[in-house]
């Protein structure tokens, strides 16, 4: 028999609140590309130069722990027209993966979309889908998701398109 892998304990920073999870602002830039850089090394991550973290900071949600300056996970949501949007750049810091960082994550952006009127929103992921579709996604048909994201997607990654409903 194989016995269920016992889950982590929910996140709690050391004055025992859970992580905030807020927008990004500008001078989180460095921090979201650092955070960042040991995904993008490992191909899990597009890479991005620390410019495109300044220039779209406003699309950026972070986990980070109260009262601490420590980043622990960040997701960007990116309006795209026409009702759909983008997730892209999602990552929790090694070590916090499995507690919860990520829905908390995802729940913030589709709250975003929501609130912005986006009937779809897409992502690309080259890992196993398994997150994704534990949260509604599903893979998006040929032509559904946004031209010039899709048209920009590197074949060679082997990305899984899917989108859901917001």
């Amino acid at each position: 028999m194989i016995a269920a892998a016992t889950p982590r304990p929910p996140l709690h920073g050391t004055d025992g609140l859970p992580p905030l999870v807020r927008r990004a602002r500008l001078h989180d830039a460095p921090a979201l590309h650092a955070l960042s850089l040991a995904f993008i090394r490992s191909g899990a991550l597009r890479p991005r130069s620390i410019d495109h973290y300044l220039a779209h900071a406003g699309e950026f949600i972070l986990a980070t722990g109260r009262g601490r300056s420590s980043l622990l996970g960040a997701l960007a949501l990116s309006d795209e027209g026409d009702g759909a949007a983008v997730l892209y750049n999602f990552c929790v810091a090694r070590g916090n993966q499995g507690r919860g960082l990520g829905a908390a994550l995802l729940r913030a952006a589709l709250a975003d979309a929501r609130s912005r009127s986006v009937r779809e929103v897409f992502t690309a992921t080259t890992g196993g889908a398994g997150f994704f579709r534990r949260h509604g996604f599903a893979p998006a048909g040929p032509g559904r998701a946004p031209a010039a994201w899709a048209g920009a997607l590197d074949p060679a990654r082997g990305s899984q398109v899917l989108s859901r409903r917001p």
